[in-house]
């Protein structure tokens, strides 16, 4: 059977993770959340822009007072990036002495993830929890704790599920590979 392909740009892709894929591992995490965070007031961070879907599809199942807020990571000089995090745009909330769980749609290398962890380690929270749809750990160069993790994938190219091909693929509700 043929997989689906879709065209980006220049590139083409194929299903990689379908939706009801994705809709599991989301539910599988949520029923963990709700076990494990029942009692403990946490903020969730969504650091965007890739993981509005995953904290929007993720916040709707849990079943215990929270709080969300989306992050932005500041990069960029200019046109061009610079390739460190300077600084997160978005915390409008105290988080001394709170239960703060990042929120990530993919983590590759850590590199990002370490940053904002060290960041947020400045603003006193109680504990910093990590959950990240998808992990890549061929590519992870920094070790950093992942508390919920979605699922394992290889060292491709991919995009869709709030993933991206140079802003384009955010809105498909399946997850796609780069066709070689």
């Amino acid at each position: 059977m043929q997989k689906e392909i879709v065209r980006v740009h220049d590139k083409q892709f194929e299903l990689f993770i379908p939706e009801t894929v994705i809709q599991k591992e989301v539910t599988r995490i949520a029923m963990e959340m709700n076990q494990d965070l029942t009692d403990k007031d946490p903020i969730f961070l969504g650091i965007l822009n890739g993981a509005f879907m995953f904290a929007s599809d993720l916040y709707k199942q849990l079943t215990f007072p929270c709080q969300i807020t989306f992050l932005k990571l500041a990069s960029y000089s200019g046109t061009k990036s610079t390739g460190t995090v300077k600084q997160l745009i978005g915390i409008n909330r105290d988080l001394k002495n709170r239960v703060v769980v990042v929120l990530e749609d993919i983590v590759d290398t850590g590199v990002t993830l370490e940053t904002i962890i060290r960041q947020l380690s400045g603003y006193q929270p109680a504990e910093i929890r990590v959950a990240t749809f998808l992990h890549k750990p061929e590519a992870t160069v920094r070790e950093v704790k992942l508390d919920y993790v979605g699922i394992e994938i290889p060292n491709d190219f991919i995009l869709g599920y709030g993933l991206d091909y140079d802003g384009y693929g955010r809105n498909f509700k399946e997850i796609y590979q780069l066709v070689n």
